[in-house]
């Protein structure tokens, strides 16, 4: 890659002249603007944004990265808020990248917030055995990881009790007298997604449920996959009672499969959901679901990747918070 230096030598000016026409900082004429131009164009030079900001005045250089999954999941959403309040409050400020659960993106992701040179980063890893996410961990990088963590690895995770809170769902559930309970969960890949199955297979077990393979769907965590795996479960001879959703976005594809067929909740089939959305309440029949604290959960990260900044050999934390059962009319 071509360097000031090079722009300067091929211009025939110093690099301080160079700088301040990149920087459109104190006057240089016409002709040798124009000069400096054509060498960055040819040299294909393309300044150093991390230089840059570092040398704004505007801008104290302190830039937390934040890696989510899901944009369209308004759980994330939600995580955003809190890591964004805490950061503005402590005079950092954000990138924010969204790898859509893909592996690739989010490779490209993490070597672009690095080259950005940021204090730290708060991620959602694809999977708890996250390579690169890992090593930036061994490197020293300050990493605090939302919502799933990091297999063998010392790194601070702030989460909710997933395994307990799918279990007392799918209990209640149970409790309400549906037998044939279905489950539309997520990636495999995704540490939340195992231990809320976990935590519906314990809770069956509990109340002497048959665990049957057919009642268990997985897809890939978005609306789509609620819509198919919703169709397959309600296309069964003998289909589910009740259905629980291991996220908001497949809630609502199933809720769209559901009354398309124009069934009856919760007297053709009940539904509660993990992730409860802020107009839940306003569906008809309200939704029952699963309230993770996603705001708090966003704060308490910001906090602790600070933390983890300002003091680096400290002890990791593994924070959890409670999720509630918010009991509506849909089970």
């Amino acid at each position: 890659m071509a360097s000031m230096e090079d722009v300067a030598k091929r211009a025939g000016v110093s690099i301080a002249t160079v700088s301040r026409v990149l920087n459109n900082n104190g006057k240089v004429n016409d002709a040798t603007r124009a000069r400096i131009l054509k060498a960055i164009k040819e040299l294909k030079y393309q300044p150093s944004r991390v230089a840059k900001r570092l040398r704004s005045k505007s801008v104290s250089g302190n830039l937390i990265g934040v890696l989510i999954p899901d944009i369209q999941n308004p759980f994330y959403v939600d995580v955003l808020e809190g890591i964004e309040e805490v950061a503005y409050n402590n005079n950092y400020a954000l990138i924010m990248c969204n790898f859509s659960q893909d592996e690739k993106k989010e490779k490209l992701y993490l070597e672009i917030l690095q080259s950005e040179g940021i204090d730290g980063i708060i991620a959602a890893p694809a999977s708890e055995d996250d390579i690169q996410l890992k090593r930036m961990v061994k490197d020293g990088l300050p990493v605090v990881c939302v919502d799933r963590g990091l297999s063998n690895t010392d790194v601070d995770v702030v989460l909710v009790n997933n395994e307990d809170s799918a279990f007392n769902a799918v209990d209640f559930l149970a409790k309400q007298g549906y037998k044939r309970i279905a489950i539309i969960s997520g990636l495999t890949t995704i540490p939340s997604t195992t231990y809320r199955d976990k935590g519906y297979v314990k809770a069956l077990e509990h109340n002497g449920l048959p665990v049957l393979d057919e009642l268990i769907k997985h897809g890939d965590s978005k609306l789509p996959s609620g819509v198919q795996l919703c169709e397959e479960l309600l296309n069964l001879p003998e289909p589910p009672d009740a259905i629980f959703t291991g996220n908001n976005l497949i809630t609502l594809g199933a809720l769209e499969t559901i009354h398309k067929r124009k069934l009856t909740i919760p007297d053709d089939v009940a539904i509660v959901g993990f992730d409860d959305m802020y107009w839940a309440s306003s569906l008809n029949p309200p939704l029952t679901a699963v309230r993770q604290p996603a705001r708090e959960i966003g704060k308490r990260a910001g906090e602790l990747l600070i933390q983890r900044i300002n003091e680096p050999e400290r002890s990791s934390i593994q924070m959890i918070l409670n999720a509630e059962l918010m009991k509506r009319s849909s089970a």
